[in-house]
Formats: structure tokens, C-alpha cells, sequence
């Protein structure tokens, strides 16, 4: 092994262990790797940077942007909405409905933009049907990423494989070539969760939800256990405490407690019998007056220490009508995922100022089942966690807005509702033309298929459904995009260094006593064991040029093969954090990993099982 060869080698191994590792950003380490190849020589400037410029990786730039039209315009909410109400009846028959839902939108949409969409809509159903959501959750997160591969640009695997072809002088795939083998793909998948995987799904793991009629606030309220920690105090004249800004206190640190909305008396003069009592937001600039009556949300032991401290009054109050002014026509409660990617990551809420920016509370966190209600200010926040909010409903709007940040899976005020329709009229049918035009250009193939994609992206800014080139950079997800940029660095690394043909030659002498079959077999199963860890399919990009030289070796068309590998590297079923989906469904669904395990692993290896068989009759070898 030459030298350049083992520092190739090193860097990839490393790159790779430190990606499966997780402490650090997947497109950080790469880009690491990336750069160490150039300052040793063993890529020249302009080999380090061809992968940033390749069609693939400016093709999934786009494509974030073409997405983000689609979702702002409501489309697959509407599509998803039309297409989930034919799941009227038998639990099997919503799930057959839930998966299929999932599966064909997510072959033209973002699988994660999907699963964000449905989340919502399928815990309702649910729920109406008094079933637990948790049946229904993860079937949708699997048919997304099954549905996924059955278009070219359904997943990253699927435009690189179809690149690589296209390059090398093999085939030229068009938009529908993947559908064959992605049809029996998804119809195994949907097979396995009816069957088998119903029976390995969780049965109540939201039995506190279960009994409810609908996601409400009121029972979200009830759910968290909200009214339990609910208390008025009155601030006397004479209490310390009045002429305080609210900030200054420091309540959720002093005594874990969050102060909610003020009760205060009207400033006008007014007869007795006429007096008002305005409510107040409590926002950080507030100061607190004499004769307040505060709402603060908290253990009954820390609010008497706040009382005894600042000499502040219990006011008793009648359970039933807290819960009616608690969550009214003004005052809401929902509840919020954080996003894979999310800017909220790893942040606490008192660094990302949510009060002072959304001018709501947060009262409580769901962690995969895990309640917390105390320091919830200096929690840092992870991806999949579920927030409580309660606040104004035209604050919580505001919330809904940041969708690249936040999943709003709890309800919305009626209100809210009505203006996002007549806002989203005509935007519908303006998305569903850019797309089919963009489904059009690359099925016929006329032009390059990365500029079908940016046409469509262009579109979707100039009519509006992007609302500027600004809104469109910040909805391009750059980790996976610089990902696969530098990645691909790494490998021409690889094969300028001699080290894929070394590979190659390896799996050459093994697969020799195999035939085709074991061939696809092979790389099927070292694609799909690497998947589950390492995000956005790069393993396509590490697994193909090994295939595609080892094919050419034992005489076998490399087309199946590298079919099969597009297809192992985009359906990564057995880890909740191998895809976003998954993530997503994991504290909305509240399962845990041993539900993602046991499953995923037998349904990646029935469809393994099913497509060795059945590639070949499509793309023979």
C-alpha cells in the first residue's frame, strides 16, 4: 500500500467512524477530511472542489427549494388531507391508507417535508378513532422512505446512482426508471407492516391519550398534567415584589417557576359595579403593579416559597373556570417538535430568547416519554423533542411560521385556521403546475435533468411561493448537501490513490465463487448494515465505484447492482436517528429504540430479500 493510499484510506475510515460517532456535524467532519486530501496533494484544488459543482449536489439544492414551494402553498397538506379520509374504518384499513399516503407523496416531495406534514393529520385521525397514534406514526416514517425511492429524484442515492450511470456511458435512467423495483420495494414494505410488523407495534404506548375524542388544548393541558401546577397569587400593595420588571426576577431560576399572565385592574375610572380586569401576557419588559393577580405555573412548594418571600396572597379559584380562561378564544396551548437540523438544536430557550421572541411560554418538555417541568429554561434541546406552549393564539402562529425550525403538532385556533386557507387559494394550484412541469422535463429527458430541477426552482420564487431568494437559501438544508460535495472529494481520494480498484478487486475474488446474485446480495447488505449510521445515503457514494468495478471484473452488468445499492443506502429503517423521519416519529409516536431495532432490521431484510430476487427481471445482469 503506497503511502498516499494509507492517508486516503485513514481519512476515510476516520471521517466515517466520526460521522457514525454523532458528536459533531456530519458535513463538518467531511469537510475536514476534505481538506486535510488537499493540503497533503493528494487532490489538487480543482478535484477538491468538483464535487460542489457536480450536477447531483446542485440538483438536491434545488430540489429543497422546490419543496419548500410545494409545503408553503399547502399542496401535499391537501393532497394528504383528500387521500387520508379513505382510511374510514378498520384500524388495518387506516393503516394501509397511512402508508400509501406516505409512500406516493414522499416519490415527488421531501420524505421529512411529508412525515411533517401527515404527523399531524394522522395523530388526529387517530385519536377521533380513539386508536393510539403510536400504531400508525411509524409505518408512516418507513412508507416515506420506502415511497422515496420510486422516482429518480425521490432520495440523494437515487440521483447519484442514476449520475454515475449516465457518466460512466452505461444508461441514461429517466424519471420512472427507478419505479419498477421502487413499486416492489414499497408493496414489500406495506406487506410486512400489515402482517408481521402490526404485530410488533407498539400497543399503548399513548394509553393517556387514548381515550380522548381529538388532539384539543384543553387535553393536551390534561395530558401534560398543566392544571395540576397552575396557581393565582395576589400582589399586595405593600410586597416587595411590586415595581419589578418580570426579567429581573429570574423566576424560572429562583424558584422554577414561570409566570403566565396578569390579571390587573383597568386604568380608567369606572363605577364599581362597572370595573373591568384587563389580562396581560406576562413579557419579559413587564413590571408588576399593586392588586395583581398572577397565573404562574409551578410545584406547589415553590410558589409557597415565592409567596412567603415576597408576602404574596393565594387566590383561591374555581378548577373548572382556570381551564376555560386557561386555554379561550384569546389563549391556546400546543405543542411543538423540534426539527432535525433545527437552528434550536442543542440551544437552551433562555440563549434563543423564546419569550421575548414569541411572546409565549414554554411550560413543559416531552424526551421519548420523559416529562420535564422544572429548569426547563436551561435545557438544552434536542432533536425530536416535543415543547408545550401556551400563549396567544396569535403568537402561536408565529411559531407555526418558523416550519424549517418547528413541527406544530398540537391544534390551532379556528381563526388561524380560516386566514391559512384563504391565504394558501390559489398557491395550491400554482405549485401543483411547477411541479408537474418539472415531472414532465424529466421524464422526457429533453434537457439534463439538473436543470429541470432549477427551472423549477426558479419558478417557485419568481410566482411566489417561495417568497425570496432569501427564504430560499434558508430552506436549503446545507449539511447534507455539503455532505455529499465533500464526500465525493474523499472518494476520487479513493480512486486516484488506487484504493477503489484494491476494494474492488477484494470483493472480486470473493463474489467470483458467488455469482450475479451473491454479487447483489453482497453489496446490498454492506450498503444497508452502513445505512442506519451514516445520514443522507452517502454509502451510495462510498459503496458505488467499488461496485461498478467489480462488476466490470466478473462480467456482470453494473446496472442491478448499483440499483440495489440506491435502494439499500435510501431505506434506513433500524435507528430512530438514521433518518429525520424517523427521528421525527420517535417522540411524536413516544417509542423507543428498541421499536426502530427489532423492526427495521426484519423489514430491510424481507425487502432485501424480495429485491435480490427481483431486480434482475427489470435490469438483467
Amino acid at each position: 500500500m503506497t503511502q498516499p493510499l494509507f492517508i486516503t484510506v485513514l481519512i476515510l475510515v476516520c471521517t466515517i467512524a466520526c460521522i457514525i460517532y454523532g458528536k459533531f456535524r456530519a458535513d463538518l467532519i467531511a469537510l475536514v477530511g476534505l481538506v486535510v486530501l488537499g493540503l497533503t496533494g493528494i487532490l489538487s484544488l480543482e478535484e477538491l472542489l468538483a464535487g460542489f459543482a457536480n450536477p447531483v449536489v446542485i440538483t438536491l439544492a434545488a430540489l429543497f427549494i422546490v419543496s419548500a414551494g410545494i409545503f408553503n402553498s399547502g399542496l401535499v397538506e391537501e393532497v394528504g388531507n383528500y387521500l387520508l379520509k379513505f382510511g374510514v374504518g378498520s384500524e388495518l384499513k387506516l393503516l394501509l391508507i397511512v402508508m400509501i399516503t406516505g409512500g406516493l407523496l414522499s416519490a415527488f416531495f421531501s420524505g421529512t417535508g411529508i412525515v411533517v406534514i401527515l404527523i399531524p393529520i394522522v395523530v388526529s385521525m387517530a385519536l377521533k378513532k380513539k386508536m393510539s397514534p403510536s400504531r400508525y406514526l411509524l409505518p408512516l416514517a418507513y412508507a416515506s422512505s420506502l415511497g422515496a425511492v420510486l422516482t429518480l429524484i425521490g432520495t440523494a442515492p437515487n440521483i447519484l446512482i442514476s449520475y454515475i450511470l449516465q457518466s460512466e456511458g452505461i444508461v441514461k435512467l429517466n424519471f420512472f426508471d427507478f419505479t419498477p423495483i421502487g413499486l416492489v420495494a414499497f408493496a414489500a414494505g406495506v406487506v410486512f407492516m400489515l402482517t408481521l410488523g402490526r404485530k410488533l407495534l407498539p400497543e399503548e404506548p399513548l394509553a393517556a391519550r387514548n381515550s380522548v375524542k381529538e388532539l384539543s388544548a384543553r387535553e393536551l393541558a390534561g395530558i401534560y398534567k398543566v392544571y395540576d401546577r397552575l396557581h393565582y397569587l395576589h400582589i399586595p400593595g405593600n410586597s416587595d415584589i411590586v415595581g419589578e420588571r418580570l426579567a429581573d426576577l429570574h423566576l424560572p431560576f429562583q424558584y422554577e417557576i414561570t409566570l403566565i399572565e396578569i390579571k390587573r385592574k383597568a386604568k380608567e375610572k369606572q363605577l364599581p359595579l362597572l370595573s373591568k380586569q384587563s389580562v396581560i401576557s406576562a413579557k419579559a419588559d413587564e413590571v408588576l403593579h399593586p392588586d395583581d393577580i398572577i397565573l404562574v405555573f409551578g410545584e406547589v412548594e415553590n410558589v409557597e416559597r415565592l409567596a412567603v418571600d415576597y408576602e404574596l396572597e393565594y387566590k383561591h379559584f374555581n378548577p373548572e373556570q382556570i381551564k376555560k380562561h386557561f386555554v379561550s378564544s384569546k389563549f391556546g396551548l400546543t405543542e411543538i417538535l423540534i426539527m432535525p437540523n433545527s437552528n434550536y438544536e442543542n440551544q437552551t430557550l433562555m440563549n434563543m430568547q423564546f419569550r421575548e421572541k414569541y411572546r409565549c411560554n414554554v411550560l413543559a418538555i416531552n424526551r421519548n416519554g420523559e416529562y420535564i417541568q422544572t429548569e426547563v429554561g436551561t435545557e438544552r434541546l434536542k432533536q425530536g423533542d416535543a415543547l408545550l406552549i401556551h400563549g396567544e393564539w396569535k403568537n402561536i402562529e408565529r411559531i407555526s411560521a418558523d416550519l424549517e425550525d418547528m413541527i406544530v403538532i398540537g391544534s390551532a385556533s379556528e381563526e388561524v385556521v380560516e386566514q391559512r386557507e384563504r391565504t394558501q387559494s390559489k398557491a395550491p394550484i400554482i405549485a401543483a403546475a411547477i411541479t408537474a412541469l418539472m415531472t414532465i422535463l424529466l421524464s422526457i429527458g429533453a434537457i439534463p435533468f439538473v436543470l429541470s430541477v432549477v427551472i423549477a426552482a426558479l419558478l417557485m420564487v419568481v410566482t411566489g411561493c417561495v417568497r425570496s431568494m432569501e427564504e430560499a437559501y434558508q430552506k436549503i438544508n446545507w449539511e447534507p448537501v455539503l455532505l455529499i460535495a465533500a464526500m465525493m472529494g474523499i472518494v476520487r481520494a479513493l480512486e486516484n490513490t488506487g484504493g477503489v480498484r484494491l476494494i474492488s478487486d477484494w470483493f472480486a475474488i470473493f463474489f467470483d465463487y458467488t455469482g450475479p446474485y451473491g454479487l447483489l446480495a453482497g453489496f446490498y447488505l454492506l450498503t444497508m448494515l452502513l445505512s442506519p449510521f451514516i445520514p443522507y445515503g452517502v454509502t451510495a457514494i462510498v459503496m458505488a465505484p467499488i461496485a461498478l468495478l467489480c462488476s466490470n471484473t466478473l462480467g456482470v452488468s453494473p446496472i442491478p447492482i448499483l440499483m440495489g445499492i440506491a435502494i439499500a443506502a435510501s431505506v434506513a429503517l433500524s435507528s430512530p436517528k438514521a433518518t429525520s423521519s424517523n427521528t421525527l416519529v420517535m417522540t411524536a409516536g413516544e417509542y423507543q429504540s428498541k421499536d426502530f431495532v427489532l423492526m427495521g432490521i426484519l423489514l430491510q431484510i424481507f425487502v432485501g430479500i424480495v429485491l435480490v430476487l427481483t431486480i434482475p427481471l427489470f435490469f438483467p445482469f
